[in-house]
């Protein structure tokens, strides 16, 4: 059985990754335990580009890997383009880890949702996206007016709806931090 948090201080180590890199990483890892590892690391603001980054990343290291595994480490970002990276790493296999040592929150909550399963050491917090030049309430109003849907997505996930619902209650600026029961719930944990 993969013990992720072991495969995580291996990777972090062995590569030197740190959350001062790059948003979007894509790396083998051969561990001589477990096989060869495909890590995907996102950190930082989710933003326009990180999407085409992750799959420049993913083609860039084609093959079969024992484990393909995705570490998180964002105050979220831009929703659409966390919706397109969510579905590129559920086509692909990922399992999702948030380490002791990161959060992830906003707009990160729907690539942690795109897990195959989901580990979560660190602190997971909900809060209403902020729309640049825009209340967050009126550009959620444009937002579903796009052609993404957030609700739909959680669903095709295995997510519980009621966690957009509840993230659009929370101020843009104050996160509230998802105790363990609270992630069950919404079927994150």
């Amino acid at each position: 059985m993969l013990r992720i948090p072991a495969l995580v201080l291996f990777v972090l180590s062995s590569l030197g990754l740190s959350p001062a890199l790059a948003q979007v990483e894509v790396l083998p890892v051969d561990h001589q335990r477990l096989g060869r590892v495909l890590v995907a690391k996102v950190s930082a603001d989710i933003a326009p580009g990180d999407y085409e980054t992750l799959l420049k990343g993913l083609r860039d290291h084609p093959g079969h890997y024992q484990q393909k595994l995705l570490l998180l480490d964002s105050i979220g970002g831009s929703v659409p383009e966390a919706l397109r990276m969510g579905r590129l790493l559920r086509e692909t296999g990922f399992v999702a880890l948030v380490a002791s040592h990161a959060v992830c929150q906003g707009s990160c909550v729907y690539l942690l949702a795109a897990g195959q399963s989901r580990t979560i050491r660190g602190a997971v917090g909900l809060h209403r996206p902020a729309y640049p030049g825009a209340d967050s309430s009126l550009g959620a109003e444009q937002a579903r007016q796009q052609r993404y849907n957030p609700q739909h997505y959680l669903r095709e996930m295995g997510v519980s709806a009621q966690l957009f619902r509840d993230m659009q209650a929370i101020a843009p600026h104050s996160p509230r931090l998802l105790s363990a029961l609270e992630l069950s719930r919404y079927g994150l944990h």
